[in-house]
C-alpha cells in the first residue's frame, strides 16, 4: 500500500541563532535556552534545537525541531 502525508498547515520559526525573543514568543514555556543552546520540549522528550532548525508547531499544539532540508523537501510556504 502508498500513503501519502494529508495537507495541513504549520506554524514554524526557524532559529538563526539570532532570534531568541520570536522563538520564546513562538513556543512560550516548552523552550528553555541554556548557555546558546535551544531546547525544545516534545512529545518524545527534550530536543536540542540547532542554528538553521525549524520549531514546528504541530496540529495538537505540540512542538518539535526539524532540520532546514527535511524542511523544505515537506512544506511550502503558504500566503496568509
Amino acid at each position: 500500500m502508498r500513503y501519502r502525508k494529508k495537507p495541513v498547515e504549520i506554524e514554524a520559526v526557524q532559529w538563526t541563532g539570532e532570534n531568541l525573543e520570536e522563538i520564546k514568543r513562538f513556543a512560550g514555556n516548552s523552550l528553555t535556552y541554556i548557555e546558546q543552546h535551544v531546547i525544545i520540549e516534545t512529545l518524545e522528550g527534550c530536543r536540542m534545537v540547532n542554528k538553521g532548525d525549524y520549531i514546528i508547531k504541530g496540529i495538537s499544539g505540540e512542538f518539535y525541531p526539524c532540520k532546514p532540508d527535511i524542511f523544505k523537501a515537506t512544506y511550502e510556504e503558504v500566503e496568509e
